[in-house]
């Protein structure tokens, strides 16, 4: 089935930019949001408290908060406004159910964050009930998770970039050449076809989904092929972003390699949320910072990936004078990055103390429900039955096998750059 699209008005990653500093505008000079009340031991604590009518007038202030900001997004990247106001509230109330769930107080002890309870309730949903197209279109995954992204620079001192960006890029050049090579040699063997072989290698090595895009971007894949390694990004990223914090706490890590191993190894920028999460702020920030040391890389990567497959896959006079041009870094440069480290710069040195620890809490608060918004997404839109295809078994080997390497080296060069 084909699927159309529309011209955007503007580039997705510069929408999420100018959405988030759009939320922290609000909150700085018009509107500073209530953090609603999740937390419940009991029955009686979650009739008294959660579902307290005052709380529930919090929630859906939040609610009608968020769309606003949303149907502004699909505006100006060209999606249906239409499709996302029908679409959002399901996606919004699935979300809050988990944030409920995740509040209780037993859950709570066990570490366990809504962004789990999210990505479980629409992975059941997504996978048990055929949803229609027009719900799965309306579904902004990526723009969720840029959001929560720029919002989470608000929270990140300036200096800790300097200081994990420095270690971080050096992990990110060691991790990413080393296990892009791998993975373009495995596929190699195993007999992968060249697109998805440029996908994959990508994919494992660099960040995930963005990568995936990029590089089919640059070499003009076929979209069923890149559907299905995003698929396989997605769904290995659920065991990786619960069972790698609980290795990492087993053999106690620090935060600190916890979070550089997380955010190089984890493919998708919002499951190193997610999982930095489970371990602690220091982790949080330092997976992040990791993850976009990798991203930064993304956009020299694809120059490269297109120079080698206009020399190798069309040798015709007219593709060779077509060749990249150094505007491919900048087109395939990851925009939102430059949301967060504005984010980050305001918030380290034009704002006093005092301001920043009056907006903190709504503005975590406000990440944490993109993030968790975004999880409820990627779970609706994820389909494990395209890992079951038959003629899928070889690039899904290649995948499983190339991102075992990427776990392991990842946490050989973090533990040697990260631990004191």
């Amino acid at each position: 089935m084909s699927i159309k699209t529309k011209q955007y008005t503007i580039h997705e990653d510069w929408t999420v930019v100018i959405l988030g500093f759009l939320i922290i505008g609000i909150s700085l000079f018009i509107f500073l949001p209530e953090v609603p009340v999740f937390k419940w031991t009991n029955v009686t604590d979650l009739l008294s408290d959660v579902f307290d009518s005052e709380n529930l007038q919090i929630i859906a202030l939040q609610f009608i908060y968020l769309i606003s900001i949303g149907v502004i997004g699909a505006f100006l990247i060209g999606k249906s406004v239409k499709n996302f106001l029908l679409g959002f509230p399901i996606v919004y109330i699935l979300t809050i159910i988990a944030l409920i769930i995740a509040g209780n107080a037993t859950i709570k002890g066990f570490n366990l964050e809504a962004v789990i309870f999210s990505l479980i309730i629409g992975l059941a949903i997504g996978n048990f009930f055929k949803l229609p197209e027009w719900f799965r279109s309306a579904l902004a995954t990526e723009v969720f998770v840029k959001i929560g992204l720029v919002l989470l620079g608000t929270s990140v001192i300036f200096s800790d970039i300097l200081k994990a960006g420095t270690l971080g890029l050096a992990q990110a050049l060691v991790v990413v050449l080393s296990v892009w090579y791998f993975a373009f040699w495995l596929c190699k063997k195993l007999k992968v076809d060249d697109e998805l072989t440029m996908m994959i290698s990508s994919a494992v090595s660099i960040c995930g989904v963005s990568a995936a895009i990029a590089t089919s971007g640059a070499i003009k894949g076929d979209s069923k092929k890149l559907s299905y390694v995003i698929s396989m990004v997605l769904v290995t990223a659920i065991p990786m972003m619960i069972f790698m914090p609980i290795i990492a706490k087993y053999f106690n890590f620090p935060e600190e390699v916890t979070g550089a191993w997380l955010g190089g190894s984890i493919d998708t920028s919002g499951a190193v949320v997610a999982s930095g999460s489970l371990v602690g702020e220091t982790a949080l920030k330092i997976s992040t910072i990791v993850k976009f040391s990798q991203n930064v890389l993304l956009g020299l990567a694809a120059f490269a990936i297109s120079v080698y497959w206009t020399y190798t896959h069309n040798k015709s006079a007219e593709a060779i004078a077509s060749k990249p041009t150094l505007g491919v870094i900048w087109e395939r440069f990851p925009k939102f990055v430059i949301g967060f480290i504005a984010a980050s710069l305001i918030f380290s040195f034009l704002l006093t103390s005092e301001i920043r620890e009056e907006v903190k809490d709504s503005l975590k608060n406000l990440q944490g429900i993109w993030f968790a918004l975004a999880f409820t997404s990627i779970g609706l839109e994820t389909n494990f039955k395209d890992l079951l295809n038959n003629n899928s078994k070889k690039p899904l080997f290649a995948f499983l096998i190339a991102q075992l390497f990427n776990v392991i080296i990842t946490l050989i060069i973090a533990l040697l750059l990260f631990s004191n």
